[in-house]
């Protein structure tokens, strides 16, 4: 009798059917996680009308995590404390100036609004994290969306909010809006931020260009990450050559979601002009001597220390290649709450493994 294990078929099949069965299996994870918080979404608007319109006294909460505990032993999240982060989730994203029954009425039949539907599908976790740490529901939803498009784990998502990454993204000083065509130049400007975070590097006071450039590459994985999603690392010193001279380009990505070639330069000191014109001189060497059939132009980063605004704006204004100017931040120069509580390297390197480099 023949094994269908020996035929190269049988495999092919079989892998298709393990495939097949693990998408249901997130489908079903994901649709869960959807009815759950869906759920929490209406106990959380039950409380919060419960306890205006009742007497039943400050030990509501409590009681009735006792009770639902004990009717439901094998289910988690309903402790008190979840329970409380429900009604505040609520009250969260209604901004309701009053908790009265009209109040609560509109609570229930938003829950059914689309901006809220991303609600339930992000982890309760994720939706705590968001709540608790966001200032305002116009920024907790930037971070529920980018969670759902870029798959951030809860740490990664802590990281990004702590870093400010709503405030910085988009922020910097651009000539996009005149040497791209939209939308590509709307995509190109919200891609970059200002200013880029490099909490994960300890240089020496004292640090060069090259002290910077290695350590960026030392911590790839978090270098990306702040860079964003879609950059994928061509090299350092990429060697350009122009007439009988060569080049040496300090950072050269290629960005998945732009389909272009993104090329950084490092400056320890404040932004000047001329760092303008060098760049641009590099942008136009890629677009002549790698860009390929279906890319859009180059786009230069020039990262600097510090800059002034005017002086940047003035330096870009009769540039005719795509660069964006963004200062950067180190360790030492973050406020110390910030500083104590941004997560180790070691941490989010644990968190992503390699995942950041095929992004």
């Amino acid at each position: 009798m023949n094994d269908p294990a020996t035929f190269p078929e049988y495999k092919q099949w079989l892998a298709e059917l393990k495939q097949r069965l693990l998408a249901v299996q997130v489908k079903a994870a994901v649709a869960v996680n959807e009815e759950l918080l869906r759920f929490y979404w209406q106990l959380g608007a039950d409380i919060v009308q419960k306890q205006a319109d009742s007497r039943w006294g400050s030990g509501f909460l409590n009681r009735l995590s006792r009770d639902l505990m004990a009717e439901f032993p094998d289910m988690k999240g309903f402790s008190s404390s979840n329970l409380k982060y429900m009604r505040r989730w609520v009250l969260f994203y209604s901004k309701q100036p009053a908790i009265g029954q009209q109040a609560v009425d509109q609570l229930q039949d938003s829950a059914e609004e689309p901006v809220l539907q991303q609600l339930f599908q992000i982890p309760w976790g994720h939706n705590i994290a968001i709540m608790v740490k966001c200032t305002s529901v116009d920024e907790a939803l930037f971070y529920v969306e980018n969670t759902k498009i870029h798959g951030w784990s809860r740490a990664v998502l802590t990281h990004q909010i702590e870093s400010g990454l709503w405030q910085r993204e988009g922020k910097s000083i651009t000539n996009f809006s005149n040497t791209l065509p939209a939308p590509q130049s709307d995509l190109a400007h919200q891609t970059l931020k200002d200013p880029y975070v490099f909490d994960f590097l300890a240089l020496r006071k004292d640090y060069n260009e090259r002290d910077l450039e290695l350590g960026l590459i030392k911590h790839i994985t978090s270098f990306l990450l702040e860079l964003g999603a879609g950059f994928a690392y061509i090299g350092r010193q990429v060697e350009v050559e122009v007439g009988e001279r060569s080049f040496l380009l300090d950072l050269l990505f290629y960005h998945t979601r732009l389909h272009c070639y993104v090329v950084v330069e490092l400056k320890t000191g404040q932004f000047e002009p001329e760092h303008a014109g060098k760049l641009n001189f590099y942008i136009k060497a890629v677009d002549e001597q790698l860009q390929k059939p279906g890319d859009h132009p180059t786009i230069g980063i020039l990262l600097c220390k510090s800059k002034d605004k005017l002086v940047a704006e003035y330096a870009l204004s009769d540039i005719h290649k795509p660069i964006g100017v963004s200062e950067y931040q180190l360790t030492q120069s973050l406020p110390e709450d910030l500083r104590s509580s941004l997560p180790t390297v070691e941490e989010i390197e644990a968190e992503l493994g390699g995942e950041l480099d095929d992004d």
